[in-house]
């Protein structure tokens, strides 16, 4: 079954989660963050998608920066797959100011990824 914003190219569909009960849990970087990374609450991004059609239009970072200019905390944290897109979805998480601080595993299942990191403003 198709999204409406799949059958309709003029919607747009964001969604934000700002619920304690949808903290993640059990999830480990190695090595641990450094303690000024975890004295405060982060935001963590879980992802931003575009259409093929809006991609390298500035979109994706417009939607990013416009959430986060609503948040309080310090930090801003991401998990990314190094091999996706053959690392440019790597490499545009870093030309926007976050950097590598270790590396998760989220399930048994899934790929070793790429934990980043970043100041909200």
């Amino acid at each position: 079954m198709l999204t409406r914003a799949e059958l309709d190219p003029r919607v747009v569909e964001v969604v934000a989660v700002d619920d304690p009960r949808h903290e993640a849990t059990g999830q480990r970087t190695s090595p641990a963050p450094a303690g000024k990374y975890t004295e405060r609450p982060a935001v963590a991004l879980k992802e931003i998608g575009v259409r093929p059609a809006w991609r390298k239009t500035g979109t994706a970072r417009r939607i990013h920066d416009a959430l986060l200019a609503t948040r309080d905390e310090p930090y801003v944290t991401l998990m990314v797959n190094p091999a996706a897109g053959d690392g440019k979805v790597h490499a545009l998480y870093k030309s926007w100011g976050y950097e590598d601080i270790g590396q998760s595993q989220p399930s048994p299942a899934s790929p070793v990824l790429t934990v980043m990191i970043r100041a909200s403003h």
